[in-house]
């Protein structure tokens, strides 16, 4: 109890929203977690990559490992500083991987001769085409767990392909909101993808 103490108003505010998700599991717990931090940490991702697709990407991992360790959080540190750790790391190591395939891909690129032989090689065989039809089911299997407002989300606009615009009509909500609820559904998402068993 001592430490607790010795935290931050806002070190307080935020290992009481930790503990409601760990005792309780309660989704509004992280969703509070991911409000207060998500614009800081996205920037500092895109910051680091100068890339706003990779920043969100990498975001939402950074959350998505988060929120799988949370009872590994000890507070002797900001809960910030923590998650802010993960997200660098993480960043890192996407980056490194960045690199390392590009460079393969400019090898495969300037290697021409081979060239039809490779493309043809790329389309599915039918083993291919039945295990990504199996990862496609058992991703509708995992969204069933996500609350009903976040499933039409993520339907919506990964399988029904409806633009930003088209969501909004449908649902009759601002840009900025559907934008934010799509991002948190994601990351719940993740969360228990990272959780399951049943790997996709």
């Amino acid at each position: 109890m001592e430490i607790i103490e010795r935290l931050t108003e806002k070190g307080k505010r935020d290992y009481g929203l930790i503990r409601k998700a760990l005792d309780k599991g309660d989704q509004k717990a992280y969703a509070a977690l991911l409000s207060n931090y998500r614009d800081s940490l996205y920037f500092m991702m895109l910051k680091m990559t100068k890339n706003p697709h990779d920043a969100e990407d990498l975001t939402i991992e950074a959350f998505g490992k988060a929120f799988k360790n949370l009872e590994k959080y000890a507070p002797d540190n900001a809960f910030s500083t923590w998650l802010f750790k993960i997200a660098t790391n993480n960043c890192i190591d996407f980056m490194r991987a960045k690199k390392k395939s590009a460079r393969v891909i400019d090898g495969i690129e300037n290697r021409t001769v081979d060239a039809p032989s490779k493309v043809a090689s790329m389309n599915l065989d039918p083993e291919e085409q039945f295990i990504k039809m199996q990862k496609i089911e058992m991703m509708h299997v995992v969204i069933e767990k996500l609350k009903p407002h976040y499933k039409k989300l993520i339907e919506m606009r990964y399988f029904k392909e409806y633009s930003y615009e088209e969501i909004v009509n449908e649902l009759e909500l601002p840009l900025g909101t559907v934008k934010a609820q799509l991002f948190r559904a994601r990351v719940f998402l993740f969360n228990i993808l990272k959780n399951s068993r049943e790997k996709i």
